[in-house]
């Protein structure tokens, strides 16, 4: 499994933690040093099933500082993946890429069927 987090961002704590107190491997991978390419992006977007919206880091700084609640609605798809791609800290974390499956945020319930 693929971890994709935030070193200072609790949620990220908390959901590394729970893999680790579940004795599930995964390797670390921090967004801010090593941002998912859009490429990546476009592949987990299309796993997952979720809305584009649900990559974006809403409760951001970044987000709040670029007003993209008021810009994303106007965006295209491709224009949305590339702002994605372009600042880990835009992306919403923690992403779990495993065994064909892709979760955005930590819900425990969620996580769980990656046991």
């Amino acid at each position: 499994m693929l971890a994709v987090c935030y070193p200072r961002c609790s949620t990220c704590k908390k959901a590394v933690k729970w893999l680790e107190d579940n004795g599930i491997e995964y390797t670390y991978r921090d967004i801010k040093e090593d941002n998912p390419t859009e490429k990546e992006l476009r592949e987990w977007h299309a796993t997952s099933g979720l809305p584009l919206k649900r990559f974006f880091n809403t409760s951001g700084m970044l987000y709040r500082d670029m007003q993209l609640k008021d810009k994303l609605p106007s965006m295209s798809e491709d224009e949305m993946f590339k702002l994605l791609a372009s600042d880990g800290l835009l992306v919403k974390r923690p992403i779990a890429v495993a065994d064909g499956k892709v979760l955005v945020g930590f819900k425990e319930a969620e996580w769980e069927a990656l046991k």
